[in-house]
């Protein structure tokens, strides 16, 4: 049974994950474009101010409607996903550590369809939206060097965040399914969003999409039956 149908629909409280110490040596908010090329003394203030939590297996750690936050993978792993309109979830990508979410929740736009829930004992570096705005008001300066550094980003976080980010088709289409597969706990899963929305969440055309699939088929890396794909040989996929 693919991995749609083995969903575990039940929504677990974020409040639940245990809060770590603010001593930590984890240095994250060099971690995301946002922040990455301000001085090391603006990074350094903006990781006094993140809050650590730890989130169990399975724990929800964001959903739509939650307070708007930027979140970023310490350790561990999170699978971010939406629901489609028939109450199906639809696996979009894998963080690993030093990925993240909300860099755009941050700058105000809120969240309407994402989901992120802990695929391990994963820890996240949280900071809030009320928390950048007390950065902001303390450090003046800062909000400057951040309105010259990322006016032309700010239209192409989600992008930057995403699979666009790859040069080539089958590298986003191998991570896509890697990501699957860790998602889903077996290399043997259904593909839960239409070849479509997949070819256009990658970037490429259906008709691409298609004989990227028949080239990985031909190369025994996976086999496939319509949305069936099982995964032959793991490493070569992830050396694509």
């Amino acid at each position: 049974m693919g991995i749609v149908e083995n969903m575990d629909k039940t929504v677990k409280d974020p409040s639940h994950a245990h809060h770590v110490s603010p001593t930590h040596d984890h240095r994250c908010a060099g971690l995301v474009p946002l922040f990455s090329e301000l001085p090391q003394n603006d990074q350094d203030f903006i990781d006094s101010q993140l809050h650590h939590r730890i989130f169990e297996k399975g724990d929800q750690v964001f959903m739509p409607g939650d307070e708007l936050k930027l979140l970023i993978v310490a350790r561990g792993s999170m699978k971010v996903y939406r629901m489609s309109r028939s109450g199906r979830e639809q696996l979009l990508r894998v963080q690993k550590p030093g990925g993240y979410e909300g860099e755009a929740w941050l700058l105000g736009q809120p969240n309407d369809s994402l989901y992120g829930q802990a695929l391990e004992t994963t820890e996240v570096c949280l900071l809030s939206h009320s928390a950048f705005h007390k950065v902001l008001l303390e450090q003046p300066l800062l909000s400057v060097r951040l309105l010259e550094l990322n006016a032309a980003k700010l239209v192409s976080l989600e992008q930057l965040n995403g699979f666009l980010g790859m040069d080539r088709v089958e590298e986003r289409l191998a991570t896509y399914l890697l990501d699957i597969a860790k998602a889903s706990g077996s290399l043997r899963f259904s593909l839960p969003i239409r070849m479509k929305e997949l070819a256009h969440l990658l970037g490429t055309t259906p008709e691409t999409l298609s004989r990227k699939l028949k080239v990985l088929e031909d190369d025994g890396l996976i086999a496939r039956r319509r949305r069936e794909i099982q995964i032959l040989n793991q490493d070569e996929l992830e050396d694509i």
